[in-house]
């Protein structure tokens, strides 16, 4: 069983619940749930019968509603993913601590409970994952070698579909939570909004994911899968938090900052490795999250051309934003690999599970904070919002097929040498769209980060064909 150090220490002793009544506890968080979404509901009906006076007294007004409290939307998303995981823990806890696995059955309850809360008996011999290896390198070994042509096309394949994908769904991201909406009021006039519901675009991206990876699974061979469901909600709720900083983040700070500032995440991944899974990592790691925390503090604290500091404009939310994202986002990458080590899932299934939790997450809480219906009137008085929103989903979800084929077929470290060259690009099609201007020690800092970046790829492939038997390459001539 998969179960983290960190969730150890906060409940130690799992016998205490065994007194608490959970229907309680649930009628409880749900009661402050929809007494919540009342009142949110009122303050969102307030604000917009306030925005359509001001919008009406002139011809072209444009409302901002940057002034949104995140903490206060963060915390009314914490408690309606309560009301889901608190109860959940608690059941799960007491089926667990009962004999109710050892029961047998052909029902639909049943069989769906053990689905979701116990693992699936491990048969060797209906091992489809250890039979399709087997046949399929058999296959491989008679089947003669890719030429160098179809593996050029195969690399650029791979290298086109990430840098389209990705640098698309870069540049939306920052057209949807920065740019505004117009909208033609019945009077003749026209005001123009922002899109605040940083929920709503990450339910549309993990909706559609879902719908791939649902496609991915019925229509392709997969391996028999054993991991109880609930195993992937630890990872989809840091998932969904880490998705909803980022686009927080982005109304309080640049993109360029935030790819930079992603950039730097090796940091927190490796302080979750240790903590998670009890990693140990080589000198160049650290190395290399020195330089990176150089490069990102040069940019962070360099003036502009016009003589102000762009750190005026990475606010201290934007800061605790970013930090949640890289904090969450690491948690899930070490999750996901504990659980790769367990259960020997596919990718397409890790897609599959984490999605449909997440799908969960987010729903719930537009529902409990009685925002979700207010981002389908959007929807329907933006034409062009349900366009950037559907664009966005869809290179995310087939980002991730991507991503999976590409280190499928050539590894980890060509994928990642793709992904440095990709974040370079991003920023730069940023600066050059949006107009962010760069100052000389900006750019510098920019240079020291990708420099580390590729400093750490060239180590891992040394370090590579150091374990092939291979010497490396000691000097690159230009």
């Amino acid at each position: 069983m998969v179960e983290t150090r960190i969730f150890r220490s906060l409940l130690p002793d799992y016998n205490i619940f065994k007194s608490i009544p959970v229907h309680r506890i649930a009628v409880l968080l749900l009661a402050l749930t929809i007494s919540g979404a009342h009142v949110k509901g009122d303050e969102a009906l307030r604000d917009t019968e306030v925005d359509q006076k001001e919008a009406s007294s002139g011809q072209n007004v444009e409302v901002d509603t940057r002034n949104d409290s995140w903490i206060e939307n963060l915390m009314w998303s914490l408690l309606a993913y309560a009301t889901i995981m608190v109860p959940s823990a608690l059941i799960i806890r007491m089926l667990k601590n009962s004999n109710f696995n050892e029961r047998s059955g052909t029902s639909c309850l049943l069989c769906s409970i053990q689905l979701c809360v116990f693992s699936a008996p491990h048969i060797e011999s209906a091992d489809v994952e250890e039979g399709g290896i087997e046949g399929s390198s058999s296959k491989d070994e008679s089947l003669p070698p890719p030429s160098f042509s179809q593996t050029s096309i195969k690399l650029l394949f791979c290298a086109g579909g990430l840098q389209l994908t990705y640098l698309t769904w870069g540049v939306l991201q920052e057209q949807i939570v920065t740019q505004t909406y117009e909208e033609h009021l019945p009077d003749g006039s026209v005001t123009t909004l922002k899109f605040t519901n940083s929920q709503f675009l990450v339910f549309v991206n993990h909706s559609l994911a879902l719908v791939v990876a649902s496609a991915c699974i019925l229509f392709t061979h997969q391996p028999r899968h054993t991991a109880p469901l609930y195993k992937y909600c630890y990872s989809s709720f840091s998932n969904t938090l880490s998705s909803w900083c980022q686009y927080e983040a982005l109304k309080y700070v640049s993109f360029p900052t935030q790819v930079l500032c992603k950039t730097s995440k090796i940091i927190p991944v490796m302080i979750m490795g240790k903590i998670v899974s009890n990693k140990s990592y080589p000198c160049h790691e650290y190395v290399v999250a020195v330089l990176l925390c150089v490069g990102v503090s040069l940019f962070l604290l360099a003036a502009d051309p016009s003589g102000k500091r762009t750190s005026a404009a990475t606010t201290f939310s934007g800061a605790i934003l970013l930090l949640g994202h890289v904090a969450f986002d690491s948690f899930t990458s070490n999750w996901q690999s504990e659980l790769f080590s367990v259960y020997k899932m596919s990718t397409i299934q890790m897609m599959f599970g984490a999605n449909l939790f997440s799908c969960l997450f987010t729903v719930w809480s537009m529902i409990a904070g009685g925002n979700f219906l207010a981002a389908v009137g959007f929807m329907m008085t933006h034409p062009k919002f349900p366009y950037h929103a559907t664009i966005l989903s869809l290179t995310s979800a087939t980002g991730q097929l991507f991503i999976f084929y590409t280190i499928q077929s050539f590894g980890p470290i060509v994928f990642t040498i793709i992904m440095t060259i990709r974040m370079m690009l991003s920023f730069m099609l940023s600066c050059i769209i949006y107009n962010h201007p760069l100052s000389a020690q900006a750019v510098f800092g920019v240079i020291v980060v990708f420099v580390a970046l590729l400093l750490r790829v060239y180590a891992r492939y040394s370090a590579k064909l150091s374990s092939e038997g291979c010497t490396p390459l000691k000097t690159i001539n230009v």
